[in-house]
Parts: C-alpha cells; structure tokens; sequence
C-alpha cells in the first residue's frame, strides 16, 4: 500500500503529505499493533523491485515531501535495489526509513547512503516486557545498537527553509499504560548515548486494539497522571529536541485503513 499520508510528524508530513509505502508483515508480533491487518494479516501481492521504483517515483509526482518506508527491514535488500533504480530515474526527495528499532547494523549498513531520515521506534528498555508484547527477545540490545548504528549514518535533524526534515534521526518512543518507568529508563539511555541534538518524539496514541484485551494491564488508554510523569522527565533530563504528543492523538481515526 502506498499513499500519502497526513498524520506523522510536522517535518515529515508537512502540507502535502508523507510518500509512505507500507511493507507487508513485520519482525515484531506487537500485541497492541495498530496496522495490524497489514504487519500481521495474510500474503499481499509481490512488487518487483522495478514496481517499487515505480511506485516512488509516483509519490514523487504527488509532491510527497518524502518517500517514508514503513516495517522495511525484512525488505531491505529489495527496497535498496528499488532505491538505487528510483534514484538513477530520478528520485530526489528524501527517503524516510520507518522501523520498530529491531534492526541489525548489518541490515543498515546497506541503506547507508540510500537512507537520508532515520525514523525508529524505541519501544522498551526491559526485556521481559519485549518479549510478552511484542515476542521479541532482547529488543534493547538490538534496537539500541541500531539506533547507534543510525546516528553514525545521519547525525541529528536537518531541515530545509520551510522547516521539513531532509535528514537525520528521529526516535520515537510509544509510552505505554501502567509502564511509565520503563518509559522513563529509555529516556535515560537517550540522554546518556545519543548526541545532543537527537530529536525524540514521545508519542501518547496507544489505544487497546487488536489483541490487547488478553492483557489487562494494557487494555485500556493512558491516564493523564501517568504520561505526564514521563513528560516531566524528560523535560527534567534536559531532552529539549523533539515532539511531544497531546494525549487526544489517541484515536483509531489516525491509524491508516489497509
């Protein structure tokens, strides 16, 4: 699925919107996924690497601002080719990797050169709480390392005259119901292992859908108590660079319809 698309942040989608292309399936298993008819459903249809060079170079008509690749990393190989083709025809906007953090630098050290925005989730500091949501075991560790591996690739943000971002990293970090501290750890590593600089974005939009049900403790939206105690630290961590969510962005009328 490939559209443009209105509701990332205010660098990426601008006023014309993000060129995002969504990749079928996903490395990660996020009870609470909210694509999770396109990460998690059946077989799509197969794009030849000519297609999606295609495919980028339409959004680019559409003056997307971007070309934002979600869940590529099981794709990469493929989406490299696409991007080296799409560049050769043409391609000049900036390309947006969109990932959950579970990446290998061995997978990014690929797109290095392709890649202009690094767009990560950095979704939990305990390992406990990567594998009971997500069946992801030691996330931390790889997430942190690719994050790393990103900013070695990009640096921090760097905009253009009308304020949209044209490369650099941004991570992003979901808080959670009822997990506040572990919000509040991962915090603390960006603070201590990411140039000054780095823009965060703390995001508020967790609503129970898919199989969150089966988890009490995440069946239900974050509380105004809760999330503000995650703000207050990273305002008082000095984490100035950024996005901070308003908790009414929890709402299924933001999530794409696949």
């Amino acid at each position: 699925m490939a559209d443009l698309h209105m509701w990332e942040e205010p660098p990426i989608s601008g006023t014309n919107g993000s060129g995002t292309v969504f990749f079928i399936h996903c490395n990660l298993r996020c009870v609470f996924c909210q694509n999770h008819v396109i990460s998690q459903g059946d077989d799509g249809p197969e794009m030849p690497v000519e297609k999606l060079a295609d495919t980028f170079l339409s959004l680019q008509r559409r003056r997307a601002h971007n070309i934002n690749l979600v869940s590529p990393t099981h794709y990469s190989f493929e989406i490299a080719q696409a991007l080296r083709e799409a560049k050769d025809r043409g391609l000049r906007i900036p390309v947006v990797y969109n990932s959950n953090g579970y990446d290998s630098p061995e997978t990014l050290s690929a797109m290095d050169g392709l890649v202009d925005v690094y767009l990560p989730d950095l979704k939990y500091f305990d390992d406990t709480l990567a594998v009971k949501y997500s069946a992801a075991p030691k996330y931390f560790q790889h997430a942190s390392r690719a994050i790393l591996e990103m900013s070695r690739q990009v640096g921090g943000p760097v905009f253009d005259a009308n304020g949209m971002v044209t490369r650099g990293l941004i991570v992003r970090h979901l808080v959670l119901p009822g997990h506040a501290e572990d919000s509040i750890r991962l915090l603390k590593w960006f603070k201590e292992s990411l140039p000054k600089g780095t823009y965060l974005s703390l995001m508020s939009q967790y609503y129970p859908t898919h199989r969150a049900q089966e988890f009490p403790e995440i069946n239900r939206r974050l509380r105004r108590a809760e999330y503000d105690r995650v703000v207050d630290a990273l305002y008082a961590l000095g984490l100035e660079d950024g996005f901070v969510q308003e908790l009414s962005s929890a709402d299924s009328r933001y999530t794409p319809k696949f």
